[in-house]
């Protein structure tokens, strides 16, 4: 049996990686080579660069669930607070309008490769004091139908490989303009439904993690005259334990980040405005190092096999570096390169229709994911729906028809509406 780590080019890394276990999956990857999707191994070279990707366990809790933020290039570490917040920071449920709401998100994820693998995002939250606020939510990822053989291809059983977390966040108010928030998360991955490839059992990996946010927001601004808000928030999310599918394999790191958000939105009259966002995302996960090809040893960068704690600290220096013309390599060029930028931009009008557009960008020795966003929203009394359209900047990209579904519903707006009416 040999070690595999797949990983998809331009999307959120979806990575199989177990010792003594293979997995021919038929989202596999239906012959990625025959659909010219390069699908790759972690290194190798493009383009005269070195291929150098960091690879993690469940993926899924990178992609962004809901439409709004997934139309303005995945930038909403600092959109406006609503139901999907806990996902990009849980501080901002402090700074939310509404006394509680529901937001369901559904995704058809990599359509364009097969028909059946989903995402599906449920979120709450409830306000329980002027300054304290409750969420909950629940992600649940399925990759299809999955046909498992042996390496001689005799088939040794079908499975629904799926993943889900659980989140439940707490966020408080320290001032009118700053918040702060925690959440914690139950991580559920089975990618093989407990099946043995000769002799090697395998079972579903599990973790826990937690978010640390904090989110500030002034209303007060004014440029060119006109009323303006500005917001920034920065979250440490998925800081967690390691996972494992086997006894024998080495544990994975989760997919633990760094997010950064700006927003500025400036409303042209009263009835007319626009948000302006960029974050800026760096994985807090080891860097592959160069390796000797005979020994195995570390050569350049740092050993990857180490502690969680270890593990996110070294993330700001472990790179092994660009190789430069002299030689030497530069370890600042490559920790640069690991940073994923995405803006966007968003117009609405009286607070009741909103057309967006953003991009997302990564390098592309680092994944290569590069995508225009689309999308628009419609708020009624107490429904809002939310859609998102991906347009990848090559063709023959998976991520090519994703759209994006949410649909958000104000408890607090209900409530007033029916008191109304009495």
């Amino acid at each position: 049996m040999t070690f595999i780590q797949v990983k998809y080019y331009l999307c959120p890394l979806y990575n199989i990686s177990m010792t003594n276990l293979k997995l021919y999956v038929a989202v596999a990857l239906l012959s990625a080579s025959a659909l010219n999707i390069q699908a790759q191994i972690t290194t190798g070279d493009l383009n005269g660069q070195t291929i150098n990707t960091i690879t993690t366990a469940v993926p899924l809790l990178m992609i962004s669930p809901d439409a709004r933020a997934g139309a303005l290039g995945d930038a909403g570490g600092a959109l406006s607070p609503d139901a999907n917040s806990i996902h990009w920071g849980a501080a901002k449920l402090a700074n939310i309008e509404g006394s509680s709401g529901i937001s369901l998100s559904y995704i058809p994820w990599l359509r364009n490769l097969v028909p059946d693998i989903n995402l599906g995002y449920l979120s709450w939250y409830k306000k329980m004091k002027k300054r304290q606020t409750i969420g909950g939510s629940l992600r649940y990822f399925s990759l299809g139908n999955i046909i498992f053989t042996d390496i001689v291809g005799n088939t040794v059983g079908q499975f629904n490989p799926n993943e889900f977390a659980i989140d439940f966040a707490y966020a408080r108010q320290f001032s009118d303009r700053w918040s702060g928030g925690v959440a914690m998360r139950y991580i559920y991955s089975n990618l093989t439904g407990g099946i043995d490839v000769q002799g090697t059992p395998s079972f579903a990996g599990q973790s826990v993690a937690a978010d640390i946010s904090t989110f500030y927001s002034n209303p007060d601004l004014k440029i060119g005259g006109k009323k303006s808000t500005y917001n920034f928030a920065l979250a440490i999310t998925n800081i967690g334990a390691k996972i494992s599918y086997t006894q024998t394999a080495n544990r994975d790191f989760i997919p633990q980040n760094l997010r950064i958000g700006n927003s500025l939105k400036m409303k042209v009259d009263d009835y007319n405005a626009f948000t302006f966002l960029f974050d800026v995302n760096k994985l807090l996960v080891p860097t592959p190092p160069v390796r000797d090809p005979q020994t195995n040893e570390v050569i350049a960068g740092k050993e990857n096999n180490v502690t969680l704690v270890s593990g996110l600290l070294q993330s700001f220096y472990d790179a092994p570096g660009v190789l430069q013309a002299d030689g030497s390599r530069s370890v600042l060029k490559e920790e640069l390169r690991e940073l994923n930028l995405c803006g966007g931009v968003e117009y609405s009008y009286n607070n009741v229709f909103a057309i967006r557009t953003g991009y997302f960008y990564e390098h592309q020795t680092k994944g290569n994911r590069r995508y225009f966003t689309l999308g628009a929203g419609v708020k009624f009394n107490v429904f809002t729906i939310d859609l998102a359209y991906l347009i990848p900047t090559q063709q023959r990209n998976p991520l090519e028809n994703t759209l994006r579904f949410t649909l958000q519903f104000d408890f607090g707006a209900f409530q007033a509406q029916n008191k109304d009416s009495e």
